[in-house]
């Protein structure tokens, strides 16, 4: 079995731009609505955790519906401090996200004018529940629901 490469690895320290998403830092069951599939709850599971010794955020999410894409996402910085999302889904969808940050807030948007999206999560001041609300306009239309969820903290998180 080969040995991890140790090219750069003094790259791989804590970016202090991504410190103020460290509330989202574990693992979490989550349930929530989407309007395609109203009066449906949906299932599923999200996990945020440093990536590469803290110079990124990497997420997971998976709802148990066929109709949810599973996604894999990694939020990172430049220079200059702005932070940026790349997402990829199981159906081979990419996008990149502006990400802005709050008080135990963070926002992810893109402006695309074909399907524009925005989700905000909140955490509650126990740090043990987060709650999403997803936007969505497509073809420069008005905003509406999309995605929106209740994260809980799964034990030994």
């Amino acid at each position: 079995m080969s040995q991890p490469s140790q090219t750069g690895a003094k790259a791989l320290i804590p970016n202090p731009a991504l410190k103020p998403l460290e509330f989202l830092v574990g693992e979490w069951r989550t349930s929530g609505t989407h309007p395609m599939l109203p009066g449906e709850t949906l299932h599923g599971r999200t996990s945020f955790a440093w990536h590469e010794g803290g110079a990124f955020l990497i997420t997971r999410s998976q709802v148990d519906h066929p109709q949810v894409p599973d996604g894999i996402a990694i939020i990172g910085s430049d220079a200059a401090g702005s932070l940026a999302m790349i997402y990829f889904d199981e159906r081979g969808v990419s996008r990149i996200f502006e990400v802005t940050v709050g008080p135990r807030t963070v926002t992810w948007r893109r402006g695309d004018p074909t399907f524009a999206q925005s989700l905000t999560i909140t955490a509650d001041d126990s740090g043990d529940e987060l709650t999403s609300k997803g936007r969505m306009s497509e073809k420069g239309g008005d905003w509406v629901d999309d995605l929106s969820q209740v994260f809980r903290r799964a034990e030994g998180s």
